[in-house]
């Protein structure tokens, strides 16, 4: 089938967003390092793994959505 099914463009423009907000917050002051750097690094690597999850979740029916 080609290319992975869960790598559509939602999860590349993720994926990109995530590499561009890593790239940012390495010129924040030291002092961030613990706080707001982490902060937005864990936030910005859940949207392309919740995406990947749901995907999964939904191709292989294990979906519990009512």
């Amino acid at each position: 089938m080609g290319e992975d099914r869960w790598r559509n463009l939602e999860v590349r423009f993720a994926d990109d967003f995530a590499a561009e907000v890593y790239e940012a917050t390495r010129g924040f002051p030291r002092e961030e390092i613990y706080g707001l750097t982490a902060q937005l690094r864990r936030a910005v690597l859940s949207v392309p793994t919740n995406l990947v999850e749901g995907y999964s979740r939904r191709a292989t029916g294990n979906c519990d959505i009512s």
